[in-house]
């Protein structure tokens, strides 16, 4: 349990008695009397009025208590199209704690609050072809995610069975230092022994995961940042490209296959690495002067001669027709 959770929990529990001991925190959340007296101190510099006694214990001044839980129709209409996003991009493990995490907001929320978002959910829809839609039926297991999220905070060694685009499955050792979507699938980035060099491996392509007792020690390993920039630099073929988008012409939408995306305000910076600009410039047209290319400039030599072949194409249509 990290600090936050165990702060949240110390404050119900001395909310469950009239006095509580600091050895019986101590003994719940399996601490030091050192560590539960710096937690009490710091939930009294947060503004928890807490009074203590001597040879008693700790105690909540009488009129005070937490606040329940409570979301607007703004921040569960966004739960709502999140887990309509989660439904595509992520595997059955990820879709179930969702789906649980949504309904209890649901249960948290006020009669007219349900009446909006069960009058809301028909009307959104996300149509994005997912590689894990057909995993189970082409025997492939389809609960990873949650497992691999688990090990990245534990720092745990993940042993999987990994399928290459051979069809050849090996099994691998793996200390992960990330998850990253990009081309419609999920990939995790780690430092495989087998291979004693970082790998990028697709989620959908992991016939068989198992998280291992194994702890290991960070070492130098790069963080996901930082690999993605060791990627750039030793591979000649990908580019780094910087688009501007003005926020507005998304509408909300999601951007994929970036490695990195900066708000900006009305407008957001969003990074990728390609091999193809020209597939790229395809893409960015269809934002008409809502998107804006800052480098390389290259892609905007491309964009100038797509956008000049377009009008050319129609404006001879029309001198013909005319």
């Amino acid at each position: 349990m990290n600090r936050i959770d165990r702060l949240t929990a110390i404050l119900i529990q001395l909310q469950t008695k009239k006095v509580v001991k600091a050895q019986e925190i101590a003994d719940r959340f399996e601490i030091s009397l050192r560590t539960v007296y710096r937690d009490v101190q710091a939930l009294m510099e947060a503004g928890v009025p807490i009074g203590s006694e001597a040879g008693k214990g700790y105690f909540i001044v009488d009129g005070y208590h937490l606040p329940p839980v409570m979301f607007t129709q703004d921040e569960a209409s966004a739960m709502l199209l999140a887990g309509k996003l989660v439904e595509k991009m992520g595997d059955k493990s990820v879709r179930q704690a969702f789906d649980s995490a949504l309904q209890k907001v649901k249960a948290v929320l006020n009669e007219t609050e349900k009446d909006h978002i069960q009058n809301l959910e028909p009307h959104i829809e996300i149509y994005l072809r997912s590689r894990y839609e057909h995993r189970e039926r082409d025997g492939f297991p389809d609960h990873f995610l949650t497992e691999i999220q688990r090990a990245l905070a534990k720092k745990q060694v993940l042993i999987i069975d990994y399928c290459n685009n051979k069809d050849e499955v090996t099994r691998r050792e793996v200390e992960p230092i990330g998850i990253f979507y990009y081309s419609m699938a999920w990939h995790l980035i780690g430092w495989c022994r087998l291979r004693n060099d970082y790998r990028d491996f697709r989620s959908d392509r992991i016939k068989h995961l198992e998280s291992s007792s194994q702890i290991f020690e960070s070492r130098n390993l790069m963080s996901l940042q930082e690999y993605f920039n060791t990627i750039f630099q030793n591979n000649s073929s990908l580019i780094r490209v910087s688009v501007l988008f003005d926020k507005a012409a998304l509408g909300g939408r999601p951007i994929f296959g970036s490695i990195s995306q900066t708000d900006l305000g009305d407008t957001l910076r969003v990074e990728f690495m390609m091999d193809n600009l020209r597939h790229l410039a395809h893409w960015l047209l269809m934002y008409g002067s809502a998107v804006k290319v800052e480098s390389p400039d290259e892609l905007k030599s491309v964009m100038a001669e797509l956008a000049e072949e377009i009008y050319g194409h129609y404006s001879t249509k029309q001198i013909l027709q005319s």
